[in-house]
């Protein structure tokens, strides 16, 4: 039985490895590659914790006075739409530091992305924060706390390292 069985799991694997990046993704892809701060933003028009965020006032006070960090607002599960124009009401859209895209995959069902850019995805909003390809923080379940994300983006600007430090081991030595 499991002669059979190995040849279906091979190929669900090939499969699975063989998934396209969406347009969308490919651009998320190649820009958290480059050194700048970059906030990547899952969403969807339609997620009453995604209108909450922007009915707050926090997103547009963010990318206003963040404008060296390019914020990419990629709308997931809402059937290829962008949901440019509530983010065009909540002065977010016409900002030059905001890239507005849209994955093209359907709401529901079995063929919804379950991950982007590598990462699982499982709620929105989800927003995560790279620098220079590292990904430095990670909110995966709900709404964003702006100060919080202000935080984050303070310390990601930040040039640190544990190189030269004394290992955990040398430090119970000692």
């Amino acid at each position: 039985m499991w002669i059979i069985r190995f040849p279906i799991l091979i190929a669900l694997l090939a499969a699975t490895s063989l998934r396209a990046e969406s347009p969308a993704e490919q651009k998320v892809l190649d820009a958290i590659r480059s050194p700048d701060l970059t906030v990547v933003h899952l969403w969807a028009p339609w997620c009453s914790n995604c209108q909450a965020e922007l009915k707050s006032g926090g997103w547009a006070k963010m990318v206003k006075e963040s404008p060296k960090v390019k914020f990419f607002f990629v709308s997931i599960w809402n059937d290829g739409q962008d949901g440019r124009a509530m983010l065009k009401k909540f002065g977010i859209a016409d900002q030059p530091n905001v890239i507005i895209l849209a994955d093209p995959g359907p709401r529901r069902g079995e063929s919804k992305i379950k991950q982007f850019a590598g990462l699982p995805l499982s709620w929105i909003p989800t927003t995560w924060i790279y620098k220079g390809g590292d990904l430095r923080y990670a909110l995966n379940y709900g709404e964003v706390r702006f100060p919080v994300l202000q935080q984050f983006l303070e310390d990601s600007q930040s040039e640190w390292s544990h190189k030269g430090e004394p290992s955990i081991e040398q430090t119970l030595h000692d």
